[in-house]
């Protein structure tokens, strides 16, 4: 085993675990569930077309085992729904429902249905019902807290399935009869305990072993918890934890009551480390969150990961890395047994280590794919070993893996509201990493998240240069996916908040890009002046390169609105500030464009002349794709003055130069519309 950042070995189990098996009883409510898939429903008996899916509800209490048989019910019917199966959790272990938006996200991209960056839950929603409308699938929806969660997510297609969890009815979804569990059959359940004792222990006492059932009620859970405590002990006998359950005040479920047997049978550390995993966000926790939580070293925290996973306290997740899962019913007793044994000053450092442990972590994931940076790597190299990861491709991995438990920690650390410093510190890692993995189009959803996370911490802190940062990049996002209007008026609100925080920066994007979003919605007249507006304040603080993009863009907006002769001044001024701030490409198409707008003003021979100029410089820049598209513009120009032999013989240059082009057409990667801006949070204290 190994103490670095990522362990790519398979989870083992260090103390007695409960054998792999078939799934127990409930042959009944199987077979009910079965057959209520195939009745008709009340569209079909009025002679209508069923509109929506079919909804089946399992009903019981955390615990009952409602998930394994609701899994052991896909299991049976799966093939009769070819295009797959599609999972969603519509609880937060803590029992806060996920948000719609959130829950249809991630069943779009199980679809790998791209889904817009920042869109609502209506068009989420929208969106999904539209993907499955071809599809045979059978949709399984985990603790759902009401009607309205699992209606929004409902297919409008009747050759789909849909299975809902959930702790009561769903009132207000038409046609759905629930399925409520109670406890095991006294065979089954007697079946599951032996599992973990075998067979010997039962059948020598098998009274006993039928009153540990009856004082379990059954339960799938508190049984789990007795096998694995009997595991736990092979001297001890069924009469014995028996009678301790007996013993025990009938206050509260069986459940917990097994629970406090265990957790007070369990040694000092590990009960300790069991209690504070109630902090793990998203429920997932891996060796490294055990560590931070516990102040422990992250082998030391493995061993008890597998030794409380032996005793059906926890379960490891399918994965390459070391991963495990809190089982929901367990969630609020472990944040009582917190509550009741530990500080709350105990309960917030043990998160505050836990989320700078993340910060760590983060931070090495994003200095591995830095290898041509010599301070990226002497900082890599003076962390921890624990805390390095051997390759970019381990990092990418670790990356994936605990996405879910990542950006849940981001959402825990701003709810907390007593850590923001540690907040904004994990949110700006976080950005970073995902864009040096995953990219920032590809990460564009989670990073939106993220910053809408930052936003509510500036505002809520006071910090003005953040939450111009925040809504910059939240505009941006908003005007990449065509929502436009709602962009100007982010865009308008970091304006203010940058000058609040006499940012120069934010208040040059923001003036920029306000005058983007009106040239987008075709107010040409008010994109100049914003345009304008920060063009003054480049040239006042002399930053050249931007001037003369700027000039660009205000040629653009006059273009626009047919003002021909401002913006063949501004396209002057443009190519003229690129040529002192030696850009030759640059140079090149701000020519271009003036030749372009010559042309449309109605003076072909200045087009042709300023033409045949962004040819030579563009020969200069050694940009073959410009030189073609330059060419190209010459020969539409020539055409239009009579000239089409001349045409021909440009428009053949331009396939000429075009086919010497590398084959793999290798012009460095796309830029995004605004260069200056990387989704990094710009805050001088989220640094790291």
């Amino acid at each position: 085993m190994t103490d670095q950042a990522v362990d790519t070995g398979g989870v083992q189990l260090s103390g007695h675990a409960a054998p792999e098996g078939h799934f127990l009883g409930r042959t009944r409510e199987l077979k009910e569930l079965r057959a209520d898939i195939e009745r008709a429903g009340l569209d079909t008996i009025s002679g209508r077309k069923a509109p929506r899916a079919r909804v089946l509800l399992i009903a019981g209490r955390p615990g009952s085992g409602r998930t394994a048989l609701a899994e052991e019910l896909v299991r049976q019917v799966a093939d009769r729904y070819p295009d797959g199966v599609l999972r969603a959790r519509l609880a937060e272990p803590d029992g806060t429902p996920v948000p719609v938006e959130r829950a249809a996200r991630g069943l779009l991209a199980a679809l790998d249905v791209p889904a817009p960056a920042g869109a609502d839950e209506d068009d989420l929603a929208a969106l999904l019902r539209a993907s499955l409308a071809e599809r045979r699938v059978l949709l399984l929806l985990d603790d759902a807290t009401g009607a309205e969660q699992v209606d929004a997510l409902l297919p409008d297609a009747p050759q789909c399935l849909l299975v809902a969890v959930s702790s009561g009815p769903l009132t207000g979804i038409a046609d759905v009869r629930p399925c409520t569990l109670g406890g095991l059959d006294t065979k089954s359940a007697l079946e599951l305990l032996t599992r973990y004792t075998g067979s010997v222990r039962i059948t020598v006492d098998p009274l006993s072993a039928e009153g540990l059932v009856e004082a379990c009620q059954g339960e799938p859970a508190a049984l789990t918890l007795a096998g694995g405590w009997l595991a736990a002990r092979p001297q001890a006998a069924v009469a014995d934890l028996a009678r301790q359950l007996h013993a025990e005040s009938d206050e509260g479920s069986p459940l917990s009551r097994v629970f406090g047997l265990v957790h007070a049978a369990l040694p000092a550390p590990a009960a300790r480390v069991l209690r504070l995993l109630c902090l793990a966000p998203a429920g997932l926790v891996d060796p490294h969150t055990a560590s931070a939580l516990a102040g422990c070293s992250v082998g030391a925290a493995r061993t008890t990961l597998d030794d409380l996973t032996a005793l059906g306290l926890l379960r490891s997740v399918e994965s390459p890395l070391p991963q495990y899962e809190i089982p929901g019913c367990l969630h609020p007793l472990l944040r009582a047994a917190a509550e009741t044994h530990d500080r709350p000053a105990e309960l917030q450092l043990a998160r505050a280590r836990m989320l700078e442990r993340t910060v760590r972590l983060l931070q090495s994931c994003r200095a591995i794919t830095e290898t041509d940076s010599p301070q990226a790597r002497e900082k890599l190299q003076g962390m921890p070993r624990a805390l390095r990861f051997p390759t970019p491709r381990a990092a990418a991995d670790w990356l994936s893996v605990r996405r879910p438990a990542l950006l849940a920690s981001a959402r825990l650390a701003v709810a907390d509201g007593e850590l923001d410093t540690l907040a904004r510190r994990l949110m700006s890692q976080l950005v970073r990493a995902m864009v040096a993995h995953v990219g920032t189009q590809a990460a564009a959803p989670d990073l939106y998240g993220v910053h809408q996370l930052v936003l509510d911490v500036a505002e809520r802190r006071g910090l003005p240069r953040e939450k111009a940062a925040a809504l910059l990049n939240l505009a941006d996002v908003d005007a990449r996916t065509g929502r436009t209007a709602e962009a100007l008026a982010r865009y308008r609100a970091a304006l203010d908040a940058g000058r609040e925080a006499n940012d120069p920066y934010a208040i040059g994007r923001a003036m920029e890009s306000v005058g983007g979003a009106h040239l987008e919605l075709g107010d040409y007249e008010r994109a100049a002046d914003w345009f304008g507006r920060a063009l003054a304040q480049r040239l006042a603080r002399d930053e050249r390169a931007d001037a003369a993009r700027l000039y660009g863009r205000i040629a653009t907006a006059h273009t626009y609105a047919g003002r021909y002769g401002e913006a063949q001044r501004a396209w002057r001024a443009a190519a003229a500030g690129h040529r002192k701030n030696a850009d030759v490409a640059a140079h090149a198409r701000a020519l271009s464009e003036l030749a372009r707008v010559q042309e449309y003003a109605g003076r072909p021979e200045e087009s042709l002349r300023t033409c045949r100029e962004a040819v030579e410089w563009a020969g200069r820049a050694g940009d073959t794709r410009l030189r073609a598209a330059v060419q190209l513009r010459l020969a539409d120009t020539l055409d239009r003055l009579g000239d089409p032999a001349a045409a021909r013989l440009h428009r053949g240059e331009a396939e000429r130069i075009l086919e010497e082009e590398p084959a793999d057409g290798d012009t460095g990667p796309e830029q995004p519309e605004h260069a200056a801006n990387t989704c990094e949070i710009r805050s001088a204290s989220a640094e790291g």
